[in-house]
């Protein structure tokens, strides 16, 4: 059995469209996934510190400083998994 050459093309075509669609669902659920760890930490930081400085408001601006500090850490993770996401849909 031959395959006629616009045929191929259009097999060609359905594959590389297949491969784009699955690069860009693995790049979704990659960004996906990866915020949703920072998200919760974020979320629990920021409740653990309002109710230590709702508890003793006289330390409010080292645990304000402390708190940034880590916000920082966790949103690092997150531009991790950007990173990981860009990757999987350029390369």
């Amino acid at each position: 059995m031959s395959v006629s050459p616009d045929d191929a093309k259009m097999i060609a075509e359905n594959a590389t469209q297949s491969v784009e669609s699955a690069k860009m669902f693995a790049a979704a659920i990659s960004m996906g996934l990866g915020a949703i760890g920072p998200g919760l930490g974020i979320g629990i930081l920021a409740s653990k510190a309002l109710e230590a400085i709702g508890r003793n408001p006289e330390a409010a601006p080292k645990i304000q400083t402390v708190m940034i500090l880590a916000i920082a850490f966790t949103e690092a993770i997150a531009i991790y998994a950007l990173v990981v996401a860009l990757i999987i849909k350029f390369v």
